[in-house]
């Protein structure tokens, strides 16, 4: 089998996607500030008061996904995705936390974070996953560990698409047994607690970029609502791209996909042209 010229086409646009993750491009052309100005702001060293509210604003709220995922994944509805729901729901929680500040990420991010899980379960449902189906849960979870390619502490290798894949499949598989056997149940359960924490460390450097963010004037005058649509979009867009992959994967296998995939990077292929057999 080979993949037809349109599903090569989807193929690129995930890898455009997953591969350069637009987060602070959207946010400078949103402000209307050059992307030069804010990529330069977001790859300044965090202040250690924010790495701190950070570190436990992300654990918090992976862990607080993990325990609701649960609820948050019922239903078999029909039809596409609704992303500019799950947008508006973050655009209300980042604007009433902007009126209080930094102190306020430790309650506000796990309240965006579920509405994100929700529109990425909502983006995997749209692809063909069963919301029920434990393996569909943790690839949601993959994906707050995507698209986190401007820190200068990143290695290129670990950040790429299937690098993230490989980083997190140990953590994946062992979470994923423990949640066939036993549920979700308690997130204290050893297996989930590496896979929270795995995820939340990449998750915090996206995290710590939104946080900056707000503390940019231009950026911060207009509020938590803008930053927290942006930041939603991003994770939305890891999502398609992540979720049309697996889509080709359960049609085409796991190599034939990450070949291709893999000839995109090195410019072997697009979408006009297949080689892929």
């Amino acid at each position: 089998m080979e993949l037809t010229k349109s599903e090569l086409a989807t193929l690129e646009e995930a890898y455009t996607m997953l591969e350069n993750p637009s987060w602070w491009v959207q946010l400078s052309s949103a402000a209307g500030m050059p992307v030069e100005a804010v990529t330069r702001q977001l790859s300044k060293k965090a202040p250690e008061a924010v790495v701190n509210v950070v570190s436990k604003s992300t654990h918090r709220a992976i862990e607080f996904v993990m325990q609701s995922a649960v609820w948050t994944m019922r239903g078999e509805e029909q039809g596409p995705a609704s992303p500019r729901l799950h947008q508006a729901a973050a655009l209300t929680t980042g604007a009433v936390a902007g009126f209080f500040g930094l102190e306020t990420l430790i309650v506000e991010l796990p309240l965006t974070t579920g509405i994100m899980f929700r529109s990425i379960a909502d983006i995997a449902r749209a692809e063909g996953e069963s919301p029920q189906d434990p393996e569909t849960m943790m690839n949601c979870m993959q994906v707050f560990a995507m698209g986190s390619h401007l820190s200068n502490k990143d290695d290129a290798a670990e950040t790429s698409y299937y690098g993230v894949r490989v980083a997190l499949s140990k953590v994946v598989t062992d979470a994923l047994q423990y949640v066939a056997s036993h549920g979700v149940g308690s997130a204290s359960a050893p297996p989930l607690v590496r896979l929270i924490s795995a995820v939340a460390a990449r998750f915090g450097i996206v995290v710590t970029q939104k946080a900056m963010a707000q503390a940019i004037p231009i950026i911060g005058a207009v509020g938590g609502g803008l930053v927290n649509t942006v930041f939603i979009s991003h994770f939305q867009d890891m999502a398609r791209g992540h979720f049309s992959i697996r889509r080709l994967e359960r049609r085409y296998g796991d190599d034939v996909v990450k070949n291709a995939y893999l000839q995109l990077k090195s410019g072997g292929i697009t979408g006009k042209e297949s080689s892929i057999r």
